[in-house]
């Protein structure tokens, strides 16, 4: 119960300090959950009722890697919560790639950047859910014949309201 405690904390304090998102946790759905050989995520619901997932991991994940992992995860993203104080984090790396890229162009149009914003280093990563697909949540399990098996079982669908 203690250690529970302390984990909670450590991830406001986190989500504070790295993505000045100020939040409480009101249930942790799934605790430190493998996602790879090296990473974990944690799932959970804040005081306001939304679902957030952590992911850290002793690996240099980008974007690319934490969008294909909540996927796999059985969720399905609403934001990727950019670093405290970089509302245009993700853009600011894709242009910059894409300029290192092509030296004499500049971007025109999303669809150039939208590879790019995949190479932007995430680690850790807060993400904002917005539904878990068929009501499960997985973990990565290297004797599971897909290598993801389900970890907890939540209905969640996030109704955008005016």
């Amino acid at each position: 119960m203690n250690d529970q405690l302390l984990d909670d904390e450590a991830i406001e304090q986190i989500s504070k300090d790295r993505f000045g998102i100020d939040l409480e946790i009101r249930q942790m759905i799934a605790k430190e959950i493998p996602i790879s050989h090296t990473g974990e995520a944690s799932v959970f619901l804040s005081k306001k009722k939304q679902l957030y997932v952590y992911i850290h991991g002793r690996s240099n994940y980008v974007l690319g890697d934490i969008q294909k992992i909540v996927a796999r995860m059985g969720l399905r993203a609403e934001l990727y919560v950019p670093p405290k104080g970089q509302p245009h984090y993700f853009d600011d790396i894709a242009t910059e790639k894409f300029r290192a890229t092509y030296p004499g162009r500049t971007p025109t149009s999303e669809n150039d950047l939208r590879y790019y914003k995949t190479l932007a280093p995430y680690n850790p990563a807060l993400v904002v859910v917005h539904e878990v697909k068929n009501g499960e949540i997985k973990q990565f399990d290297t004797d599971a014949s897909s290598s993801w098996r389900t970890v907890a079982k939540f209905a969640y669908r996030r109704i955008k309201t005016s």
